[in-house]
């Protein structure tokens, strides 16, 4: 019998089912059997279990590879992907539940392709490629029903260039849960990095948070098609270098370069650094392109608003968007100093967000009520004041003008300065 499949482009071939249900794909019978033989050893369903962020011991990454060129077709039964590489990739897949993705690690990979040659189609409804750190790329398709790989491997080219070949095929709820089962995952332990460790014990330590970043592209500039985690990595590297200036106070950034940090590892890295502060940098977008300003949000279980509850699911799929696994979180300890802690802290954040706004009252465009609140997973250190920042709104042209002028990110990286030392003063005074 046959199934619908993708149709012939360049690579992408039609693929066929014999009289058993088996698929041929390049005139070789592809089963779920022979999948493991070429993905992986040992589990049950073929997949190779590998750290989230271990990757890079699969493969030399003195530099990138190069992934030159992709494409992919197909329909919602069938669909095939393939990336062209200068040299061969070694790869791992793992599959996620919650939504159903197909998760796909490799070394350091430089993608050199535009972004549509990739774009969702098929059995997939969102598809995300980008670097999880110095030494590990990841793939990951988001599909529209339970799927699984019935062929995941590298072919040589006959020029001496690589392609990785993905063949998916809808599979049923209970045949994707199996797939899920039958692997293991590390979880990855976010590690201080240099500068969080070389931070003076006496100063007043502020741990500055690029949002997003590799994989995690975060919003796209409507004018220049910016993303938002270039504009948030070069503003907090200027702020970090303002506060730097400040007599008593140390800046630490969460990251310095474009890498994939979930949520967790960003809150475990200001902890790690002993912060006095944190404060998350942003820049999101909105159906409403007449919306521009700054606002400033801290954390709260109950969103203030719509718009701000909206913002912060958005915030929070950071995770899912670079195919992490979301573990089941261990109910909240019943421990009345904790909870005390917690609301203590806060009640700082309230007032370094009343600090930041006043500091740009009449200096810095704001939103209408411009201090908002939600559940942002990135604020919830119990014991460092935490605000999340967003600078303006990639969706309006002016917003996007001033976010990439120099001189605009140099005046509101000195007001938050102005910011945080009255909100330091305030703490010495207090004792804190």
């Amino acid at each position: 019998m046959h199934v619908r499949a993708p149709t012939k482009d360049g690579d992408i071939e039609v693929g066929k089912r014999d009289d058993v249900g088996m698929m041929v794909t390049r005139g070789r019978i592809a089963a779920p059997k022979r999948l493991i033989a070429r993905i992986g050893r040992g589990a049950v369903f073929g997949i190779l279990s590998v750290a989230l962020l271990g990757v890079g011991g699969l493969q030399a990454a003195d530099k990138p590879l190069l992934a030159f060129a992709a494409r992919i077709a197909g329909d919602d039964a069938r669909t095939r992907i393939v990336i062209d590489f200068d040299e061969k990739p070694e790869f791992s897949v793992h599959y996620v539940a919650a939504p159903e993705r197909v998760v796909v690690d490799l070394p350091a990979t430089a993608f050199g392709f535009p972004d549509e040659d990739l774009a969702a189609r098929g059995l997939f409804n969102d598809i995300r490629f980008g670097a999880m750190d110095e030494t590990s790329a990841r793939l990951v398709l988001t599909a529209k029903r339970p799927v699984q790989l019935s062929l995941a491997e590298v072919q040589e080219g006959e020029n001496g260039e690589f392609r990785l070949v993905l063949d998916a095929e809808m599979a049923t709820a209970e045949a994707f849960q199996k797939l899920v089962q039958g692997q293991e995952w590390e979880g990855s332990a976010a590690a201080a990095d240099e500068s969080l460790a070389a931070v003076d014990d006496d100063a007043f330590v502020v741990a500055i948070d690029a949002g997003h970043g590799g994989i995690d592209t975060g919003a796209i500039g409507t004018t220049t098609q910016t993303p938002e985690k270039s504009i948030t990595l070069s503003f907090a590297k200027l702020l970090a270098e303002e506060l730097g200036g400040e007599a008593g106070i140390d800046a630490v950034l969460t990251r310095d370069d474009d890498v994939f940090l979930s949520l967790s590892e960003r809150v475990t890295l200001a902890r790690q650094a002993k912060a006095d502060l944190f404060i998350s940098l942003h820049a999101d977008t909105l159906s409403q392109k007449d919306i521009r300003g700054a606002t400033v949000y801290t954390l709260s279980d109950r969103a203030s608003d719509r718009m701000a509850e909206n913002l912060a699911a958005r915030e929070n799929l950071s995770d899912q968007i670079a195919g992490i696994r979301l573990k089941d979180e261990p109910p909240e300890v019943a421990d009345i100093l904790l909870d005390l802690t917690r609301r203590e802290t806060q009640a700082f954040s309230v007032t370094l967000a009343q600090n930041v706004l006043s500091s740009f009252e009449g200096q810095v465009g704001l939103i209408n009520n411009a201090h908002r609140h939600a559940g942002f997973q990135v604020l919830r250190a119990p014991d460092i004041p935490s605000v999340l920042l967003e600078l303006g709104f990639l969706s309006n042209a002016d917003d996007e003008k001033l976010l990439l002028d120099e001189a605009w990110r140099k005046k509101v990286s000195r007001l938050l300065v102005d910011a945080v030392g009255r909100y330091k003063n305030m703490a010495v005074a207090n004792g804190g």
